[in-house]
């Protein structure tokens, strides 16, 4: 279990932020801004690159260059542990027949 990417995810920003890379990936930091915006959690390019970095830290997320601009692409893979630990907790329920 990756306490890094729990520690990433605690935050109601990043977690937002991975939402969004869910329904569009490879956005720019711009694009991302502008979606925090319009869901109501306006905030500074800066704050918004410094959430970016956290959820690239824990794995949750590559970048790469497109020329001038850099894409964000969620990489779901590292929520694996999570996934593991919440079914340690609440095992799926089996319907009875």
């Amino acid at each position: 279990m990756d306490e890094e990417v729990f520690r990433a995810i605690a935050d109601p920003v990043r977690r937002l932020l991975l939402e969004q890379l869910a329904l569009r990936n490879d956005q720019t930091l711009f694009e991302l801004c502008v979606r925090l915006t319009t869901a109501g959690r306006g905030m500074s390019r800066q704050a918004v690159s410094k959430h970016l970095a956290v959820l690239e830290d824990a794995g949750l997320l590559t970048t790469r260059a497109d020329g001038r601009t850099t894409l964000h692409h969620l990489d779901p893979s590292a929520l694996g542990g999570v996934r593991d630990w919440i079914d340690r907790l609440a095992p799926p329920i089996k319907e009875e027949r």
